[in-house]
């Protein structure tokens, strides 16, 4: 037994010492200051979001960006509140506001409402490039300008941008953000060693031309989710090369955390339900390794309360788990300048194993809900 646990733990090591190389692969991206050239339609489903869709909007009219060079799309997706008055009311007090904003309404044909939204504004996307993140995120001033500094200077036709979370002094926080940098460093990484195989769509751009030849979600339809890992599977086997990671601190989209654990959970349970449906090799082997460490540290502590294993020999595999956790964690923390937040990653490593494996036991067998809906694996 202690055997099978040194095996998957040093199998781990590799794949998270793996990242950590990887990560330093990937170079920040200095923001140059050149005349502004791409066109972007910036796309945004929402549903319900009248309490988080002000802020959103303020913070794309007080981008720095050239106002002739984009536009921004809507897609009110069956909201039940006050969402679409409140955007009215809002552009309405604006006057001197010349971007080009509009709000469209869903068109319902697969059981993704959001992979339908982003199809219904594409059909009417004005711009080239396209560029979607989510209703309960804060875009930072110079968004557009690192986007189209990086178009100019790479012949990229995707770009996956980083995201973080507001901070707020709740210890739920502190666990879902420890957690979530952890899929950052994951994402950068990956791409550091030229096998990318995740991305948020709450800060993903590519080019229209693109999204029409990939026959857009054309494939995963039967999906709910994975607007954004599904269509950068698609664009990597189209081209490689053409994928790129924007490594920025001026690029990074801030969003909200979840603010109770059962919605985090449902979050969570969303996200690994499309694990299975992954078509990357890599992805499923890192989310396999990943699970079954996990997994080794659940069942090792049950053993070891029950006396059925060694407490020092699961001790010192633990301990090399979070270390090299912990490294990773602390690179990209560094670049998303959360470093405070690592003073609670004592505590939260103990309570990890137990959530991330709930999270993908519940992903496997049952449905989830989410802004209301219920949705199949």
């Amino acid at each position: 037994m202690v055997i099978t646990f040194v095996i998957i733990i040093i199998l781990y090591l590799f794949l998270i010492g793996t990242f950590i190389l990887g990560f330093d692969k990937v170079k920040p991206f200095r923001l140059q200051d050149v005349t502004p050239k791409t066109t972007f339609t910036v796309i945004i489903p929402f549903r319900n979001e009248a309490e988080n869709l002000p802020q959103l909007l303020t913070s794309l009219l007080k981008l720095n960006y050239p106002e002739r060079l984009f536009e921004v799309i809507l897609v009110d997706d069956d909201s039940e509140d006050d969402s679409v008055e409140i955007i009215k009311r809002l552009l309405s007090k604006n006057k001197t506001n010349t971007v080009d904003i509009k709000i469209i309404t869903n068109q319902r044909h697969t059981i993704s409402p959001k992979k339908d939204a982003i199809t219904t504004a594409i059909k009417q996307a004005k711009n080239q490039w396209i560029i979607t993140t989510d209703a309960d995120c804060v875009v930072p001033n110079y968004w557009l300008d690192t986007f189209d500094n990086c178009i100019e200077t790479t012949k990229s036709e995707m770009i996956a941008g980083p995201v973080d979370y507001e901070e707020n002094s709740s210890l739920l926080n502190a666990f879902q953000t420890l957690d979530f940098l952890s899929l950052m460093g994951a994402t950068i990484s990956a791409f550091g060693i030229n096998k990318p195989f995740l991305c948020n769509g709450a800060n993903l751009a590519y080019k229209k031309d693109l999204f029409t030849t990939l026959k857009g979600f054309e494939g995963n339809t039967n999906i709910a989710s994975g607007d954004d890992i599904f269509l950068m599977e698609k664009a990597l086997k189209h081209d490689k090369k053409a994928v790129t990671y924007l490594k920025s601190e001026h690029a990074i989209v801030i969003t909200k955390p979840q603010k109770t654990l059962k919605t985090l959970l449902s979050q969570r349970i969303r996200w690994a339900s499309k694990t299975s449906n992954y078509n990357n090799t890599f992805a499923k082997l890192v989310g396999v390794l990943v699970l079954v460490a996990n997994a080794s540290i659940v069942i090792g502590f049950v053993l070891v309360i029950f006396k059925l294993f060694a407490l020092k020999p699961f001790a010192y595999l633990f301990f090399i788990k979070i270390a090299v956790d912990f490294l990773l964690l602390y690179k990209t923390s560094q670049f998303f300048d959360k470093e405070s937040t690592l003073k609670h990653y004592t505590w939260s490593c103990f309570i990890y194993p137990f959530f991330s494996v709930y999270v993908a036991f519940i992903s496997m067998f049952s449905m989830y809900k989410w802004k209301g809906r219920s949705f199949k694996k």
